[in-house]
């Protein structure tokens, strides 16, 4: 199990909680997308083996955010 966090700016509100980890959640291999939306970070617990990185970040940046280095 790989897990990765990322910083991602443009949440403000639960709709946009919603929109990143559903978008997360759409992905196979991803166990698990929790935002802390006062930190601006994603918590993503996944299997390596079925999703990758950037699969992740295109997902979150297809919902409007970007994703900070």
């Amino acid at each position: 199990m790989g897990v990765k966090e990322y910083h991602v700016e443009g949440m403000s509100c639960q709709h946009c909680v919603k929109a990143v980890e559903g978008a997360l959640h759409s992905l196979a291999g991803v166990k698990e997308a929790k935002v802390n939306l006062e930190a601006k970070r994603v918590h993503v617990e996944y299997d390596p083996s079925q999703v990758t990185d950037q699969a992740m970040k295109e997902a979150i940046e297809e919902q409007g955010y970007d994703v900070v280095e």
